[in-house]
């Protein structure tokens, strides 16, 4: 049941600004708004005025002015949430926002709740449950690359994708189950063959959207990139030359770092989450120890690793830290960073990259993080690293947990329908599996929804959003 109550907060970032906005949605939200706005038109009220639709005037407490302010008002069905809406937007003071807020409650309106202006448009079919919850990923976008996601599936992209997904099943398990009216009859209405092939087709395209959640994590939380090495390579220098600030403190004393620091960069629309980590030593040293720790904690969780190496050590010492952190890693890429080639020879140079035989995921570069000598050529090598083709090409790109896990539930159960066919099962249990399936694609738009999954997707929202 939706609440028809009238709700009202402060939709602007907190804290004093030059303008706030103060949203007022509901069945009687004109009506309130009326009570507390003057215009300086003698009679003229909200009510009677037009549809989107911006009007200028004071709220008043009586024969208080509190505030000059400009209302825009949209009536239902036309507007975010599908109810009427007035929004005032007044000068940015606390105070005034507080006033504003305190006034329209005691005429009527209540404090509205973490994301319940999107949660009402959901209930009131202005937009499915994927785009309500890329209305949260719109507002949280730090980058291009997540902004360009999160605005493709506010639009309906996943959704359609998903849409369409559920209408090739409904058609088949109507079938199916109109067999299961008849089966005395022993007929068949949907045929195996057509079935098989649109659930290979449907498996297919399931897969693929559970594998794009790797990339969507990356987009949404930023690429995690571990900078790691022995004490005294360079690997602070280096974060300082990526972040292009003094954020990790570079000395010539081994253990400087005991713990991991973080920061995040924005690369031509990408974020790069860097970790710059504890010197990897032997060494006893309590803390030390608990700083390497956590290197190798942040090293399985990279996408991309940095090992750094100081040219001037001797080669076989280079060549067993190399083999030390391959067989530590799994399937993550790694970047070998040969540092201060403004102190060494070409010699050492070529001598590292005749010895080191690199896989299909791993890089050589040199470099000098003191004097940022090749330090493009590595931020260019780390944008090849991260896969955007899908990205570019407009292809849907899975960035939500909860869509991740729904629709890993129904790949299982589409490939038990694929498996069933195979083996000629009965169509009771094979509507079973397609149901499940169907189950799974309609919680990520809503079509099949709780109230807990829905107080869990909007208690992280902002209020007045």
């Amino acid at each position: 049941m939706i609440d028809q109550a009238t709700i009202c907060a402060i939709s602007t970032p907190p804290g004093m600004g030059a303008i706030a906005i103060i949203r007022l949605a509901g069945e009687n939200a004109i009506d309130i708004a009326d009570k507390a706005f003057r215009s300086p038109q003698s009679g003229k009220t909200l009510a009677g005025q037009k549809a989107n639709t911006l009007h200028f005037g004071h709220i008043a407490d009586g024969e208080e002015t509190i505030d000059e302010v400009v209302v825009a008002l949209f009536r239902a069905p036309h507007s975010f949430t599908g109810e009427d809406i007035v929004e005032i937007s007044c000068h940015g003071s606390v105070y005034i926002q507080q006033r504003i807020l305190q006034l329209l409650v005691n005429k009527g309106a209540r404090m509205a709740l973490p994301g319940e202006f999107t949660k009402r448009a959901f209930l009131n079919g202005k937009m499915d449950l994927s785009q309500a919850e890329a209305v949260a990923d719109l507002i949280s976008s730090t980058n291009a690359a997540a902004h360009k996601v999160a605005l493709k599936q506010m639009r309906g992209g996943f959704s359609d994708e998903i849409s369409r997904l559920r209408g090739q099943l409904l058609h088949f398990i109507a079938l199916i189950e109109l067999e299961l009216d008849f089966s005395e009859e022993d007929v068949e209405f949907a045929d195996r063959t057509q079935l098989i092939e649109l659930t290979t087709k449907i498996e297919t395209l399931l897969k693929k959207l559970v594998g794009s959640f790797q990339l969507g994590n990356v987009i949404k939380n930023g690429v995690p990139v571990a900078i790691v090495g022995e004490t005294n390579v360079g690997k602070s220098t280096l974060l300082n030359a990526l972040l292009n600030e003094d954020r990790a403190i570079v000395s010539d004393i081994h253990g400087t770092t005991r713990d991991v620091i973080e920061d995040v960069v924005n690369i031509d629309g990408t974020a790069f989450r860097f970790f710059d980590t504890a010197g990897l030593r032997e060494t006893a040293d309590a803390i030390e120890t608990m700083g390497i720790e956590r290197s190798y904690s942040k090293l399985d969780q990279a996408e991309i690793v940095l090992l750094v190496t100081d040219l001037m050590n001797p080669l076989p010492l280079i060549l067993e830290r190399i083999e030390k952190i391959r067989k530590r890693i799994g399937n993550q890429h790694l970047i070998i960073v040969g540092n201060k080639v403004d102190v060494t020879g070409t010699e050492r140079i070529k001598e590292l990259e005749e010895s080191v035989r690199l896989s299909e995921k791993e890089d050589i570069i040199f470099i000098s993080a003191k004097n940022r000598q090749n330090l493009d050529t590595l931020i260019s090598l780390l944008k090849r690293k991260i896969n955007m083709q899908d990205l570019d090409a407009g292809n849907v790109i899975v960035t939500n947990v909860r869509h991740y896990e729904a629709l890993t539930h129904a790949h299982e159960a589409i490939v038990r329908v694929i498996e069933g066919l195979h083996s000629g099962i009965s169509g009771d249990f094979l509507a079973q599996d397609i149901r499940e399936c169907l189950h799974y694609l309609g919680e990520i738009t809503g079509e099949i929804t709780t109230d807990e999954i829905l107080g869990h997707i909007f208690k992280n929202f902002c209020i007045g959003k």
